[in-house]
C-alpha cells in the first residue's frame, strides 16, 4: 500500500465517524464537500428521502463564466464562490439552514472557504 493509497482510506475512515454523528433532515439537509485535485464539488442532500436537492461543482460549464471574472483564479477563490453559488440555489429551493458534512477533510482551505462562501450567501450552520 503506497502512502496516497493509506490517505485515502484514513480519510474514509474519519468521513464514516463523522456521517455516524450527522444526518441531513428535510427541515436541515445536509451540506456534503467533495474535493479533488483540480475541483471542488458541494451537494445538499435530504437523508431522510435520499435525494440530493442541490449540486454545484466548479467543473460546471454555467459556473465557467464567473470563474473567469474572477480577479484571481486561485482553489481557495473558486472554493469560495462554489459556496456561494450553491447557496443562492438553496435559497431558491427554500432552504436556509444547513449541516456542514466535510467528509474527512480538515475544515482548512478549500473547504473553509467553501463552507464562508456558502455562510455570506445566507446559509445557516
Amino acid at each position: 500500500m503506497n502512502q496516497a493509497h493509506a490517505r485515502v482510506i484514513e480519510r474514509k475512515k474519519r468521513s464514516f465517524r463523522i456521517r455516524k454523528k450527522i444526518a441531513g433532515r428535510s427541515d436541515r439537509p445536509r451540506l456534503c464537500v467533495r474535493r479533488s485535485l483540480n475541483h471542488i464539488y458541494a451537494q445538499i442532500i435530504n437523508d431522510e428521502d435520499r435525494t440530493s436537492v442541490v449540486q454545484v461543482g466548479s467543473s460546471a460549464k454555467d459556473l465557467a463564466e464567473k470563474i473567469a471574472q474572477l480577479e484571481k483564479r486561485s482553489k481557495t477563490d473558486i472554493s469560495r464562490l462554489v459556496g456561494e453559488v450553491i447557496a443562492e440555489k438553496a435559497k431558491e429551493k427554500g432552504i436556509q439552514k444547513v449541516v456542514f458534512d466535510r467528509k474527512g477533510y480538515r475544515y482548512h482551505g478549500r473547504v473553509r472557504a467553501l463552507a464562508e462562501g456558502a455562510r455570506a450567501g445566507g446559509l445557516e450552520f
